[in-house]
């Protein structure tokens, strides 16, 4: 397989069955999470002795623009690189190796301008509010082994430092459906913010088209300090069923309890809910479709906030075009004495486009852009200056 085209990688992929399973090898995200069959992969791939090898790189240089009293300007590099071994047994039973890198902590500890994102902290001290943080230089160090039951069926075990538990959907930088837009969206925290937790325990059982796991993992989110690796506990829960009827659907439904989350927080528990759908679909030899419905709700303290997503995004060869609609109950935007404030409805659209350049076998430049428009209640108006907008120029280079 050395040296073989994108096509040949992708043909690949969904002939061989997946790492924690006898299924397609496409149906695997981050984590152990599932997308649809009909799902592309990124990737180049080689054989070493008996190691099937796959690496992929994504950088993406942005310039950040968000309007108005409480947004600002910022030029940014973020993506990732991300590297996978798998060894195949003779008895069905599969070992794999994945890490996974970034470069946003070069952008500094309070990442970039983001209106109506939440969630984190730059200093240990102080919410970063209408900011994106930049994820860990190391987001993901894991190994998995599966033991092959019969031809339909499998066991698992995952474990990473840091790793992915078994909440919500892919996260939103693997989803096929936004995976183009360098901006993160504003219901991280409800969906996927736990891609990132440093320490991670999962055992799994696959039987024919659906998936069900749980996870021990620790629940706290990472620190602002972003190029090391933290420990702590395993002290939190998350259980997840998947189920795909179809090659182009994919369904989860899933419930986690975190032990004390939030850094700024410490004696706060919370506990989240997610259901998604996801839709991919081929639409001829290089085009494509794929669409993420998703849901999330989180409980702490008695008061529990709800928050909604839909994104999609089409393949037309060179071109590729992304849109997101989101909505989120969120009382971290305005702290009152350190606390948090009243809850309020808020809701983003933004739309983009990227066209890719072929440089080299393997090697793609992109020239995009998106838009994007924020809508708050009358009573944040004022400190917004309206309906505040947004928007991103950006160029991404890709090797896969």
């Amino acid at each position: 397989m050395a040296g073989m085209d994108h096509r040949g990688a992708h043909a690949m992929e969904h002939a061989m069955t997946g790492a924690l399973g006898p299924y397609p090898m496409a149906r695997e995200a981050s984590g152990t999470a599932w997308q649809p069959d009909a799902s592309r992969h990124g990737g180049v791939a080689t054989m070493a002795g008996g190691w099937m090898l796959m690496g992929h790189v994504q950088l993406t240089g942005a310039y950040d623009w968000q309007e108005g009293p409480r947004g600002g300007e910022k030029a940014l590099v973020s993506g990732m690189l991300m590297g996978m071994a798998r060894h195949d047994f003779a008895n069905g039973s599969v070992l794999q190796l994945k890490a996974m890198l970034s470069p946003d902590p070069l952008m500094g500890a309070r990442g970039y301008p983001l209106h109506l994102a939440s969630g984190e902290t730059a200093n240990g001290v102080d919410p970063l509010v209408d900011r994106q943080h930049p994820h860990d230089l190391f987001m993901e160090l894991s190994a998995s082994y599966s033991v092959r039951l019969s031809d339909r069926a499998s066991l698992f075990v995952y474990g990473g430092l840091p790793g992915e538990p078994a909440f919500g959907p892919p996260a939103f930088m693997h989803r096929q459906s936004i995976l183009d837009s360098p901006e993160a969206p504003i219901t991280h925290h409800w969906l996927d913010s736990t891609h990132i937790a440093f320490g991670v325990a999962t055992a799994g059982l696959v039987v024919g088209r659906v998936k069900i796991e749980a996870s021990r993992f620790n629940g706290r989110e990472p620190d602002q300090h972003r190029f090391d690796i933290e420990t702590g506990p395993l002290d939190s829960t998350a259980v997840r069923v998947s189920y795909n009827p179809t090659p182009a659907l994919a369904l989860q439904a899933s419930w986690a309890h975190l032990t004390r989350p939030e850094q700024l927080e410490p004696g706060v528990n919370q506990t989240r809910w997610s259901a998604s759908a996801i839709y991919t679909r081929p639409l001829g030899r290089d085009r494509w479709w794929s669409t993420t419905l998703a849901w999330g709700r989180r409980r702490s303290e008695g008061r529990s906030f709800v928050a909604a997503a839909v994104e999609s995004a089409v393949g037309l060869g060179a071109w590729t075009l992304f849109g997101r609609a989101e909505s989120t109950q969120n009382d971290e935007l305005l702290f009152v004495g350190g606390h948090h404030g009243p809850a309020f409805d808020v809701a983003k659209v933004s739309a983009g486009a990227v066209r890719d350049f072929a440089l080299a076998p393997h090697l793609t430049l992109g020239i995009g852009a998106l838009a994007a428009l924020n809508f708050v209640p009358r009573a944040l108006k004022a400190s917004y200056g309206g309906d505040p907008r947004g928007a991103m120029a950006f160029v991404r280079l890709k090797i896969d």
